[in-house]
């Protein structure tokens, strides 16, 4: 089926785009991928919860990176507003915050799959074929491939030539619903987000039915579908990468590794959650996970944090479509179909 790994195992979060560094093709695509998203779903009935997001601080240390991202949106021209501990009352009265946060009025949440289906139907419309279930073993006989394989993107852009200087490390994610004793939170609420952590640190989603998850984790794991087991091959190959990693200087790998590790511990999470949301408690249903495509630099152990796209006039390969991959989408795929040879 479709939507059976990151399409439809993300947070389902649009996010506004103010995270992002100006010169990044996150910041070029994230709002307008947030606003064709949106336009999509209105066209298709698709409910988008527009529920917003705020962003706390805990501490006199975590202002400066707050003002950093107030900054980062004011350039990418997002909207939001950088907002006291009375205006997050009366936000999201159970979130609190170090006298200031953030407010972005424009993040919303959606149905990962819910999109996907619509999709499904209107490819179908169009006369699309869509296979599933089937293995690719070999490059396509075709004038022109478009590589968006997720988890082997890598692999096969090897065929055509391309990504020998990067691998896939992939990170299991995984969400916990709060059942009916679990704060009833208004809003999504974020932290401020460690500038040594490749990720966004533990956060409550309000979910498109009204509901609320908190999460995520971000582990390393042995194998690239890593759900419910491992391949002894790609256990091997991760492992043998993880060196690299360790080694590189470009993360803080011990810190990022004290701050993940624990949150395979659900009361642990809970105990990080209530940083943010101080009467956080009851989610121990535990959701679906996800792996994160997340592309390494071989050479020198470094996660590529932005979109990036390769080609030639035979084949265009999307080699990192980390978060906000989901957001950006249908803005990400007008800028590949833009990147593309006009003569293949």
């Amino acid at each position: 089926g479709l939507g059976m790994h990151a399409s439809g195992r993300n947070s389902g979060v649009l996010h506004a785009g103010f995270y992002y560094a100006p010169d990044s093709l996150k910041a070029r695509l994230t709002a307008r991928g947030n606003r064709l998203l949106r336009e999509f779903c209105a066209e298709h009935d698709v409910p988008v919860h527009a529920c917003g997001k705020v962003v706390v601080a805990t501490g006199d240390d975590q202002l400066p990176a707050l003002e950093e991202l107030a900054r980062r949106g004011q350039a990418n021209g997002v909207h939001l507003e950088v907002i006291d501990e009375r205006r997050l009352a009366d936000l999201e009265p159970l979130a609190r915050t170090h006298r200031r946060a953030i407010w972005s009025p424009d993040t919303a949440v959606a149905d990962p799959h819910a999109v996907t289906a619509a999709l499904h139907q209107d490819l179908l419309t169009r006369g699309v074929t869509i296979r599933t279930s089937t293995i690719v073993t070999a490059p396509p006989d075709a004038g022109h491939v478009v590589n968006a394989a997720g988890l082997y993107a890598d692999r096969i852009a090897g065929w055509y030539g391309f990504c020998d200087d990067y691998v896939m490390m992939p990170f299991k994610g995984l969400y916990w619903y709060g059942t009916a004793r679990a704060p009833h939170l208004q809003r999504h609420v974020y932290p401020v987000p460690d500038p040594r952590n490749p990720f966004l640190g533990v956060h409550f989603t309000v979910t498109p039915d009204g509901g609320v998850k908190v999460g995520p984790t971000a582990i390393p794991v042995l194998s690239r579908e890593s759900y419910n087991g491992l391949r002894a091959d790609e256990a091997r190959e991760v492992l043998g990468n993880f060196p690299t990693f360790l080694r590189g200087g470009h993360h803080d790998v011990p810190a990022l590794l004290r701050s993940e590790l624990p949150k395979y511990s659900r009361r642990w999470l809970e105990h990080q959650a209530r940083s943010l949301v101080p009467s956080a408690t009851g989610f121990t249903i535990k959701g679906a996970p996800g792996i994160r495509a997340q592309l390494m630099h071989k050479a020198t152990g470094r996660l590529e944090m932005d979109f990036l796209v390769r080609g030639d006039e035979r084949s265009t390969h999307i080699l990192n479509a980390v978060s906000p991959a989901w957001t950006s989408s249908f803005a990400f795929a007008r800028y590949v179909v833009d990147q593309m040879p006009v003569h293949w």
